[in-house]
């Protein structure tokens, strides 16, 4: 009677197992591929934010004729407004206030002026460029019609010291578009982190001229990521910069401290745009 019941037992919760209904796998969130890398492979999984429905891929794929906004704040902070009404502040640091607080904040720890511990509670998003406990940091996220992700460099530190990873370059893929954000960059980059920043389309760069990294190793870098459109900040824009593009740059100053850019509007020839400010 035991051997029976035992049996009976094990092919009633064979029965159960092999009839039981699939999870609905349709619901979950897919994993975004990035628009904006040249190697795919190098990309992560990513984190969804605040979606009202999954995206066939990135928030960068959709709407391309939609504009983005960008307008410098001050210093290193600009404020990226989407079509989707998400808004970024990049190196934040409390300083430059927006009329509203950002839907997302970046910062980068070289320089208090680039970083705030102390963040308005109302922002919903705040990113670290650096990691904790000597890991890197890493962002892979999607935010309303924006996803975001970071590639990490090394800052100077102490005396002639070294911190690796102190400092994110932050890539905003949206409307098609490609926005990078160079931070407090102190080094110039390799092959491998061209690798990962991929396309870039719109780049922020900042041209002090030293203390991030002089005008020759910034243009460097400004060249081979050959974006269509750049966007100074930090400091002051000096001639040393600009006098180390030659015709292949375009060089044009703004009356205003804002810029819409689309894929459409996007010059055909890389163009230095000056904020009105910087």
């Amino acid at each position: 009677m035991l051997l029976r019941y035992l049996a009976y037992t094990l092919a009633l919760i064979w029965l159960i197992h092999a009839f039981w209904p699939e999870p609905v796998h349709a619901q979950q969130q897919p994993a975004p591929v990035s628009q904006c890398q040249a190697i795919a492979e190098a990309m992560p999984a990513a984190t969804f934010v605040g979606f009202a429905a999954p995206p066939a891929a990135t928030p960068a794929a959709a709407a391309a004729g939609e504009e983005v906004s960008i307008t410098f704040l001050g210093h290193s902070t600009f404020l990226i407004e989407t079509p989707g009404g998400v808004s970024i502040a990049t190196d934040y640091n409390g300083w430059f206030r927006t009329a509203a607080p950002p839907t997302v904040v970046t910062m980068n720890k070289a320089h208090s002026s680039h970083y705030t511990l102390t963040p308005d509670p109302a922002i919903r998003h705040v990113l670290h460029g650096w990691g904790e406990d000597g890991e890197p940091a890493r962002h892979d996220l999607v935010v309303g019609d924006t996803y975001i992700r970071n590639v990490t460099t090394d800052i100077r530190s102490g005396f002639d010291g070294m911190e690796p990873n102190g400092n994110s370059i932050f890539i905003f893929e949206v409307a098609g578009l490609c926005i990078g954000h160079l931070g407090h960059l102190h080094y110039e980059l390799d092959d491998s982190h061209y690798r990962q920043i991929g396309r870039l389309d719109v780049l922020m760069v900042p041209v002090d001229g030293g203390l991030t990294m002089g005008a020759e190793s910034m243009s460097r870098v400004v060249s081979r990521l050959r974006a269509a459109l750049i966007l100074p900040m930090h400091r002051p824009l000096t001639n040393a910069f600009l006098a180390m593009f030659g015709d292949d740059f375009d060089k044009s100053f703004a009356t205003g401290p804002t810029v819409k850019v689309s894929l459409r509007s996007l010059p055909s020839k890389p163009l230095i745009y000056v904020l009105q400010g910087v």
